[in-house]
């Protein structure tokens, strides 16, 4: 039974009861000489004995009409708060209403709802940290390993390669002195290169896996420790022009790690004999470019297969700023990266 049913049987029995008790009473005290008296007399043209249950009747479920909606909309409300709460969604705010028991329960419910949110948000901050103490702890561990794996390939393998580098040349001067098989030497020659070629892949991987850290210098003073270093490594000849002016420690620490990034692939890919490193700022921008003479490549395959080139873009675009890639086959490549630089009212970075 619905609601605005139960309201209307109840209110039409009362209506009837009080109407049975009013006339009994009305019978007691204005007695009545016969019964027929009852049927004799007329109330707009009824009869007084059919008028009197037939007019409680009617109000009776007039009340419980009216009664009935309006408790159905109160335990709709509470229903749809309820089913909310459920939902895991905030409580709608409920109407003050002048019937005590609805108001508390109104409270109670937002009070819940409260609590639940409150609940809500501890849990998915636990879940934060935990997830975030995870990969903390996930990728101190893979620091450590690429640091022992860096250092192990340095002391081997880097070490053999030099060795072999250094043997193969005094071994090609030899044969140019005696003048010997042409083709011999040839042969010797492309060996030679190929320990060059692999020397300078394993200085790339070697940065790749234990990239120096700015920690205390400024981005300037970390490119120019890491080109002095590189360029007293490899052959390749390396010039670099870099400006001194402020920048915030994010924006330094992701303009080094592009130029570490493409550092390593111009010593993996690109066979170049020049690397040229350009750091500028103009008017309200800084400006990373990195240009070198190699054997370039396509740059849309490259952009859409290459893990690095991704990993540049993303690092470009978290501090606002872009990078652009072009190059030309037989001709080179460069790239650039551009972010601006926010000032404050006082002229000073913010």
């Amino acid at each position: 039974m619905s609601t605005i049913q139960r309201q209307i049987v109840w209110n039409v029995c009362f209506s009837v009861i009080l109407a049975i008790g009013v006339t009994a009473t009305f019978i007691v005290v204005f007695p009545i000489s016969e019964w027929a008296e009852l049927w004799n007399r007329h109330f707009m043209d009824i009869p007084f004995v059919i008028f009197i249950p037939a007019f409680s009747i009617a109000v009776g479920i007039f009340l419980g009409l009216i009664s009935g909606i309006y408790w159905r909309r109160q335990l709709q409300h509470v229903e749809h708060s309820l089913h909310q709460l459920e939902q895991g969604r905030q409580t709608p705010q409920y109407k003050k209403t002048s019937i005590s028991e609805m108001q508390s329960i109104a409270v109670q419910i937002e009070r819940i709802g409260r609590q639940m949110s409150e609940q809500a948000k501890l849990s998915q901050r636990l879940a934060t940290e935990k997830v975030e103490d995870q990969e903390a702890r996930i990728q101190e561990i893979i620091e450590q390993e690429r640091n022992r794996l860096a250092r192990e390939l340095h002391d081997s393998v880097s070490q053999q390669l030099f060795a072999a580098s250094m043997m193969m040349s005094a071994i090609n001067t030899t044969k140019q002195e005696t003048s010997e098989d042409d083709r011999e030497a040839k042969q010797l020659k492309m060996v030679e290169e190929m320990i060059h070629q692999s020397q300078l892949e394993m200085r790339a991987l070697l940065l790749h896996l234990r990239p120096v850290a700015l920690k205390n210098k400024t981005l300037q003073e970390g490119i120019e420790e890491l080109l002095i270093e590189l360029s007293q490594k490899v052959t390749m000849e390396i010039r670099w022009k870099v400006e001194e002016f402020p920048l915030d420690k994010g924006i330094e620490d992701h303009l080094f790690r592009i130029l570490q990034e493409s550092v390593s692939n111009t010593l993996r890919h690109s066979k170049a004999n020049k690397l040229e490193v350009l750091l500028i700022r103009r008017d309200e921008l800084v400006i990373l470019r990195i240009v070198d003479d190699g054997i370039g490549f396509e740059v849309d395959k490259m952009n859409a297969g290459s893990y690095g080139m991704q990993n540049m873009h993303e690092r470009a675009v978290e501090v606002g700023g872009t990078l652009k890639v072009v190059s030309v086959k037989s001709k080179g490549t460069r790239l650039e990266v551009k972010v601006p630089v926010m000032i404050n009212g006082d002229g000073v970075n913010d």
